[in-house]
C-alpha cells in the first residue's frame, strides 16, 4: 500500500478511537437526561437527517473542491460542535445541535472513500477497504469498552474527548495527506468502467439514473437501518432488563473486537468469491443476527447475537464498498460515494424514529422479529441483482474482475491473435461488446 493510504487509515484510527457521542447519544438522553425513548429517537434521527444533507453537499465538494478541503472542514466542524453538544440543556437544543454533529461527522466520509480509490491500484481495493473498516472497528473496540465505563462518572468528558481526538484527525489529514482528485479529463470512458472521465460531465442526475448503483444503494439502506440499531434500539432495549451502561459498552465492545480479529483473514477468504452471494450470505446473517435479541435476556445472549451479526457485517462492508468503486466513474467518485453515503445516513435517521416508536408502541420483541425479515428481504434483493447481471451479461464486469483487469486481458488476447486495422484504431477480435479499442501509435 502506499504511505498515503497508512496516513489515511491512521486518520481514521485516531478518529475513531474517540467515537463517543454516536454510540451512547441514546444511552445518554434516556438514562442520564430521563427523556424517553420516543425522544431519544426523535434526536437520533435529526443526527440522521444532518447526515443524509451532508452525505450529498459532500459528495459534490470532494469532486469539486478537492478530498482534503472537504475532510479538513468536515471534522473541525465536528469537533465545535460535539463540544457544543456536551454543554446545552435545553431538549430543542439538544436536537438542533446533534443535527449539526451527523452533519459535520458524515460530510468527510465521501471524501475518504474516494482518496482512498484514488491511492490505491484497483487489484488492492478490497483489502484497503478492509483495512480501513478494520481501524475504524480497531478504534470503536476501545472506545465503546472506555466509554462505557467513562459514562459511569461524567458523560461531558465523552463529549470533549471525542472533539479532541477529532482535532487531531484535522491536524494529520492537514500535515500528511496531499489532495489525491484526479486532474480534469475530456468526457470519455474512465478508468474504472464509468460512463464519463469529466467531472462536469458526472451529475447528481448521473448517480440517480444508474439503476444498478441505486439498487446497491436502496440494498445497502435496509442492513443500515438493521445495523443502526445497534446503536439506539439495542441500549434501550438492555436498559429495560435493568442492564448497564457498562453492560451496553461490553456487549457492543464484541462487535468491534472480532472485526478486529477476523477482519483481515476473513478478506483473505473472501477476496476471490462471487460478491453477489457474498452480500446474500452477510444479509441473512445480519437480519437473523439482531432477531437473536428476542430471545435474550442477560448480557451474555446478546453478546452472542452480536456475533452473528458482525460476522454479515464484515462479510459485506468490504465487498459491497468495492462494488460501489466499481460502478463509479473516477470523476464522479465523490457524488457515488455520497449518494452511498446517503444510504447510511438516511438508516440513521429512520432507524432511531422506527426503533423508538416501535419499541414504546409494541415492544422490544416486535422489532427484533422484523429485523430478521428485513434481512431476508435485503437477501432475496441481492440474489436477484446477481440474476439480472447475468442476464445482461454484465455480471464479470461488474460483480467479477475489476475492468481493468478486464482490459488487460483483451489487451492479452490482441497480442496473440489478428487485427483489423483501419483509421488508425485497431479493433479487438473476441472482445467484449462495448469494450475500448486501442489507438495504434505511429
Amino acid at each position: 500500500m502506499p504511505r498515503q493510504f497508512w496516513w489515511l487509515w491512521t486518520s481514521t484510527l485516531v478518529n475513531r478511537l474517540g467515537g463517543f457521542v454516536a454510540t451512547f447519544l441514546a444511552l445518554y438522553l434516556t438514562a442520564e437526561r430521563g427523556y424517553s425513548a420516543t425522544y431519544a429517537g426523535l434526536v437520533g434521527a435529526l443526527y440522521g437527517l444532518g447526515g443524509v444533507v451532508s452525505s450529498v453537499v459532500a459528495g459534490v465538494m470532494t469532486d469539486r473542491l478537492g478530498r482534503r478541503p472537504t475532510m479538513l472542514a468536515a471534522q473541525l466542524a465536528t469537533a465545535a460542535s460535539v463540544a457544543s453538544l456536551s454543554l446545552v440543556t435545553h431538549p430543542v437544543a439538544i436536537a438542533v445541535v446533534a443535527g449539526v454533529v451527523g452533519m459535520a461527522s458524515n460530510a468527510s466520509r465521501p471524501a475518504v472513500q474516494a482518496m482512498m480509490a484514488d491511492i490505491v491500484r484497483p487489484e488492492d481495493r478490497v483489502r484497503a477497504f478492509s483495512l480501513n473498516y478494520w481501524a475504524i472497528n480497531l478504534g470503536f473496540a476501545v472506545s465503546s469498552t472506555s466509554a462505557g465505563l467513562i459514562a459511569q462518572y461524567s458523560y461531558h468528558l465523552l463529549f470533549l474527548g471525542e472533539a479532541a481526538m477529532v482535532l487531531a484527525t484535522a491536524i494529520v489529514v492537514f500535515l500528511k495527506l496531499p489532495e489525491s482528485r484526479p486532474a480534469a479529463a475530456p468526457a470519455s470512458a474512465g478508468p474504472d468502467g464509468g460512463a464519463a472521465g469529466d467531472a462536469a460531465a458526472v451529475s447528481m442526475g448521473t448517480v440517480l439514473r444508474d439503476k444498478r448503483f441505486m439498487v446497491v444503494v436502496a440494498l445497502n439502506l435496509l442492513l443500515a437501518t438493521l445495523i443502526q440499531q445497534a446503536f439506539v434500539s439495542l441500549p434501550i432495549s438492555m436498559g429495560e432488563q435493568g442492564l448497564t451502561s457498562d453492560d451496553f459498552g461490553t456487549v457492543i465492545a464484541v462487535n468491534g473486537v472480532l472485526i478486529v480479529l477476523l477482519q483481515i483473514p476473513l478478506t483473505r477468504f473472501i477476496e476471490h468469491r462471487d460478491p453477489a452471494r457474498l452480500l446474500v450470505v452477510s444479509a441473512l446473517l445480519t437480519g437473523y443476527g439482531f432477531g437473536l435479541n428476542a430471545f435474550a435476556s442477560s448480557a451474555a445472549f446478546y453478546a452472542v447475537a452480536v456475533v452473528v451479526w458482525t460476522l454479515g457485517e464484515m462479510i459485506n462492508a468490504p465487498t459491497q464498498t468495492g462494488l460501489v468503486v466499481r460502478l463509479s466513474p473516477t470523476h464522479g467518485r465523490g457524488r457515488y460515494q455520497g449518494v452511498y453515503t446517503l444510504s447510511w445516513s438516511a438508516a440513521a435517521l429512520g432507524a432511531p424514529l422506527l426503533g423508538g416508536t416501535v419499541i414504546d408502541h409494541f415492544g422490544s420483541g416486535t422489532l427484533w422479529a422484523a429485523s430478521a425479515l428485513v434481512g431476508t428481504l435485503a437477501a432475496v434483493g441481492y440474489g436477484l441483482l446477481l440474476r439480472s447481471l447475468r442476464t445482461e451479461g454484465t455480471a464479470e464486469g461488474v460483480l467479477g474482475e475489476a475492468p481493468e483487469e478486464a482490459r488487460e486481458k483483451a489487451a492479452e488476447r490482441a497480442a496473440d491473435e489478428p487485427v483489423r486495422e483501419g483509421g488508425g484504431v485497431r479493433a479487438v477480435p473476441g472482445a467484449p461488446a462495448g469494450a475500448p479499442a486501442g489507438t495504434v501509435g505511429e
